[in-house]
C-alpha cells in the first residue's frame, strides 16, 4: 500500500494571526525593552539621576503633535471609507497606519527617560504592558490590516495622546505647579477603553471581528480601573 503523507491542515485565521505576530520586525526591539527595564536597577544603582526638563517638554510636545497628525490622517482614511466595519485593505489608511506604528516606537522612550531620571516606580506592568503590546500591535495593522474597521480604535487612542502628552508638557514646563486634570485625564483613558470595548463587541456580533480586540480592551479596561482607584479613591490618595 502506498504510504500516503499525511496533509497539513491549514492555519486558522486566529493561527495566522498568532503567526505574524511572532514574525513581526517589532518583537526583537519589544525584547530589548523588556530586557532595558529588567537591567534598570543596575544602571540606577551606579549613576545619578538626570534631570532632563528641557528635552522632556520638547519630547512631550513632539508627541502630542505626531498625534494630532496621526488623527488628522485617520480621520481622512475614515471620511472616504465606505464603512467603519469594512475588513480590507485601503490604501488611504496606510500612511496613517505607518505614522502611528511610528509614534509608538517613538513612545518608548516614556520608559528611557524614567530610567535616567531614576523613576523606577513610575515603570508599573501597566505600563510596560501598553507600550509594548502597542508597539507590536501597530505594527501588526500596519503590515497586515490597515483596514478602516481597526481606525476607530486607534484614531481614539491617537486623539487621548494629543492631551495625554500635552499634559506631560505642561508637567515638563512647571513640575512645581503641574495641572490640576490628572484625574480627569484617567477618566478619558478609561472611557476610551469602553468605547473600544462597545465598537469591538458589535464588531463581533455583527461583522466578523476577532475577539482578540474584545480580550485586549478588557486586560487594558482593568489595568486603568485597577490605576484609578489606587490613585485617587484610595485612603492615601484622599
Amino acid at each position: 500500500m502506498e504510504n500516503v503523507q499525511p496533509v497539513s491542515p491549514e492555519p486558522t485565521s486566529r493561527g495566522i494571526f498568532l503567526i505574524r505576530l511572532l514574525n513581526l520586525k517589532s518583537l526583537p526591539l519589544a525584547c530589548l525593552y523588556l530586557a532595558m527595564i529588567f537591567f534598570s536597577s543596575t544602571w540606577q544603582k551606579y549613576t545619578k539621576p538626570l534631570e532632563l526638563r528641557k528635552i522632556l517638554l520638547l519630547y512631550n510636545m513632539g508627541c502630542s503633535f505626531m498625534s494630532l497628525y496621526t488623527s488628522l490622517l485617520f480621520l481622512y482614511g475614515l471620511s472616504v471609507a465606505t464603512s467603519i466595519f469594512q475588513k480590507e485593505f485601503f490604501s488611504e489608511l496606510q500612511q496613517a497606519y505607518f505614522m502611528y506604528w511610528f509614534v509608538k516606537n517613538v513612545e518608548l522612550l516614556d520608559t528611557v527617560f524614567m530610567i535616567l531620571r531614576h523613576r523606577s516606580r513610575q515603570i508599573s506592568f501597566l505600563h510596560v504592558y501598553h507600550h509594548c503590546s502597542m508597539l507590536l500591535l501597530s505594527e501588526l495593522t500596519y503590515h497586515y490590516y490597515p483596514w478602516p474597521a481597526i481606525a476607530p480604535f486607534v484614531l481614539v487612542n491617537s486623539f487621548i495622546h494629543i492631551i495625554l502628552y500635552f499634559y506631560y508638557g505642561q508637567s515638563a514646563m512647571n513640575p512645581a505647579q503641574r495641572p490640576t486634570w490628572k484625574k480627569r485625564m484617567t477618566q478619558l483613558q478609561i472611557a476610551q477603553f469602553l468605547m473600544d470595548l462597545a465598537l469591538a463587541t458589535w464588531g463581533y456580533l455583527f461583522h466578523g471581528f476577532c475577539i482578540y480586540a474584545i480580550l485586549y480592551g478588557v486586560t487594558m479596561l482593568c489595568l486603568f480601573l485597577n490605576f484609578y482607584f489606587k490613585a485617587f479613591n484610595s485612603k492615601k490618595a484622599t
